[in-house]
């Protein structure tokens, strides 16, 4: 009887060895999938017997862990069958295709499920009842398809769940209590056809989660009645009492009141006049106040060996100022000027370098009307306009305590430095108490002011033709630097210092300046981009700049800023942040919603994230070298731009892909 037993035993075991799903049942389910939905860029290579180098398939340990295939004009409606072989799924993003029907029930298999992204669909029916037995889920997006039915508390199961978008679909009934979950921070339920009051735990996710339904109360400005919102208001007695107090009310206005409302308004217009006036002077004031050579001495600066009511620092900051007033207050004040090239009167020249010619000198710098571009970790930046209209980039520099000899052998170096992705340094002017750099001026400004400045409804989305561009000429302006000496570096490279041609074209600035300044320019002043082992600012070695250059494609693939990457957590900076997002396998929330507008290049996004990692390791021998980043960043572009001449930008809402 025992032996029976363990043969028994023996037999079983085997069976369900054979018939445990493996990567051949993952393979056979893709298939499947293929033939049943296939889109226009599901050429899997069939000949290759593993799933995992398809495109769009991750594995882990020998499974299927991760399906994405967004956009890619799947159509018609999944099968069952399926996603009952492919139990390993943690991600299944199958968003902006055109699949119709309700979900296949053996998606409640997956048990392992954490981010499913079905927006941008044609699915319908009501949302089925097997997803809140899916407890893994982290991010669910549901929007933009044809769903209908009321909203199921059933999803108070999910406590895991951070994200739930259910927005522009046909659900209606009211929005239900959802306070079991309570790691939520992503929430909409906009353009459905629900009614009733917000509840009080959900108001937090302000107006935009509500708007499009016939929905009351806050955060929406549409009070509740009565009878809509039970415990924030009741119902009164007799509404016809009501609307007699009313009317008292509004009849209790006197004839005094009114008098004083109507002397109130004509002070309360008077005032406001009078302010007008006082700034309409101030700024009239400074648009003719004009800088000279012979009025310079009039200027609040003080010059040297002379007093004045006025800081220098302040002075150089208000448009229509002159930059070069403090470098000419030096001239005509007898500021201690020795050695360098004068003019015959013991007044310096700008020196220019080889690649510029001589088309103004100090004068016309002196005459030109300025206005503050910025301030920065080395100075303040300046444009000028001189009297033929051209526009040239001065830099102010500050906290420079070499000699005058060692300041002109430096910058000299940086003068010969000559690249189609660097922002060429034209000339410069040293005293003791001024040193100028006279830039060329770009007009696009910079890349940080490009992805966080105007984000209003005028704003240009940053395609990833774009981003892309300007990754790369960014790489080959600090590869060139890089290949003038193993100690060659740039030492501050940020968003800031990247700055941008009318074509997007990417120009590296600010190259050689760390090297100049003394220690008052703190290392906290790059903080975000500042590699690790990095303690001195003026001693950046190569790898060191490899990290901030990793910094800066995670913040153009992001939009979001290093010092403002901080997520309901104090200290967590850019590179840490993407790592435990992708970590967490929700790869595409890192992303800014302006790129996932765009069809096609999804996977050109991820590896170019991939390479931003790789940038930013924490130990400088795992980071690859400039000339590695610009070939990878190459072959990327070459792969995504023939397809990226067709995309266009999607329509709809998949805010969840972007955070």
């Amino acid at each position: 009887m025992q032996t029976q037993f363990f043969v028994i035993a023996i037999l079983f075991f085997v069976l369900v060895q054979v018939t445990k799903p493996d990567l051949a049942t993952d393979r056979a389910a893709l298939l499947a999938l293929r033939s049943s939905v296939g889109g226009r860029t599901l050429f899997w290579n069939i000949s290759n017997q593993s799933p995992c180098l398809w495109a769009g398939v991750r594995c882990e340990q020998n499974r299927v862990t991760g399906l994405r295939l967004p956009g890619v004009a799947l159509s018609g409606q999944l099968p069952l069958g399926i996603f009952g072989n492919l139990t390993e799924l943690r991600t299944l993003s199958l968003r902006l295709n055109s699949l119709t029907g309700q979900l296949p029930s053996d998606l409640a298999l997956c048990e392992n499920l954490r981010n499913l992204y079905l927006q941008g669909n044609r699915f319908s029916g009501e949302i089925p009842e097997f997803l809140f037995g899916l407890h893994d889920l982290v991010r669910l997006n549901l929007g933009g398809n044809n769903f209908s039915g009321e909203i199921s508390v059933g999803f108070n199961n999910l406590t895991r769940l951070r994200t739930l978008l259910l927005d522009t679909n046909s659900l209606s009934g009211s929005v239900p209590d959802l306070s079991s979950l309570q790691s939520l921070n992503q929430f909409n339920v906009s353009n459905n056809l629900l009614n009733g009051s917000i509840p009080k735990e959900l108001q937090k996710y302000g107006s935009s989660a509500f708007l499009g339904n016939l929905l009351c109360g806050q955060p929406l400005d549409k009070a509740c009645p009565a009878t809509a919102a039970p415990g924030n208001a009741t119902e009164p007695a007799n509404p016809t009492d009501e609307n007699q107090q009313e009317k008292k009310k509004k009849s209790k206005l006197s004839g005094g009141a009114i008098a004083g409302i109507v002397i109130g308004s004509v002070l309360g217009f008077l005032l406001i006049l009078m302010i007008l006036m006082i700034l309409c002077r101030k700024k009239r004031s400074k648009k003719t106040r004009s800088i000279d050579i012979a009025s310079i001495k009039n200027q609040e600066l003080e010059i040297p060996g002379e007093k004045s009511g006025g800081e220098m620092e302040n002075a150089g900051y208000g448009n229509g100022f002159s930059v070069a007033a403090a470098a000419a207050a030096a001239m005509v004040g007898g500021g201690g000027v020795k050695g360098g090239e004068t003019n015959g009167t013991g007044a310096k020249k700008l020196v220019f370098f080889g690649n510029s010619g001589r088309v103004f000198d100090l004068e016309d710098l002196l005459r030109a009307s300025a206005e503050v571009l910025g301030k920065g970790t080395f100075g303040t930046a300046y444009k000028a306009v001189l009297e033929g209209g051209n526009a040239v980039a001065v830099k102010r520099l500050k906290d420079v305590t070499i000699s005058e000899r060692e300041f002109k052998d430096r910058i000299e170096g940086v003068g010969a430095m000559d690249h189609q992705n660097l922002v060429p340094l034209r000339a410069y002017y040293f005293s003791r108490d001024e040193k100028l750099l006279v830039y060329d001026y770009m007009p696009m400004g910079s890349l940080s002011a490009l992805l966080h400045g105007n984000k209003g409804a005028g704003r240009t989305p940053l395609n990833w033709d774009i981003r892309s561009g300007i990754a790369l000429g960014a790489a080959r302006g600090i590869e060139y630097l890089h290949s003038q000496g193993p100690n060659v570096s740039h030492g501050n490279i940020k968003s800031s210092n990247i700055l941008l041609t009318k074509a997007y074209g990417a120009r590296v600035s600010d190259f050689g300046l760390a090297h100049l300044v003394g220690p008052s320019s703190t290392p906290n002043r790059v903080a975000g981009y500042r590699a690790p082992e990095v303690t001195d600012p003026r001693k950046v070695s190569q790898k060191a700049d490899v990290y901030s250059f990793g910094v800066l494609l995670l913040e153009l693939l992001t939009g979001k800023a290093p010092t403002h990457s901080v997520l309901n957590e104090e200290g967590i900076d850019l590179p840490r942040w993407v790592q435990s997002v992708v970590r967490e396998e929700w790869t595409s929330e890192v992303f800014d919603l302006e790129l996932l507008r765009y069809q096609n290049v999804e996977e050109e996004m991820v590896q170019l994230l991939q390479l931003a990692v790789d940038c930013a390791a924490q130990y400088p021998d795992r980071r690859p070298s400039m000339s590695q980043v610009t070939m990878r960043i190459e072959e990327l572009r070459r792969s995504s731009l023939p397809e990226q001449l067709d995309a266009q930008p999607d329509k709809v809402n998949d805010a969840a892909d972007s955070r």
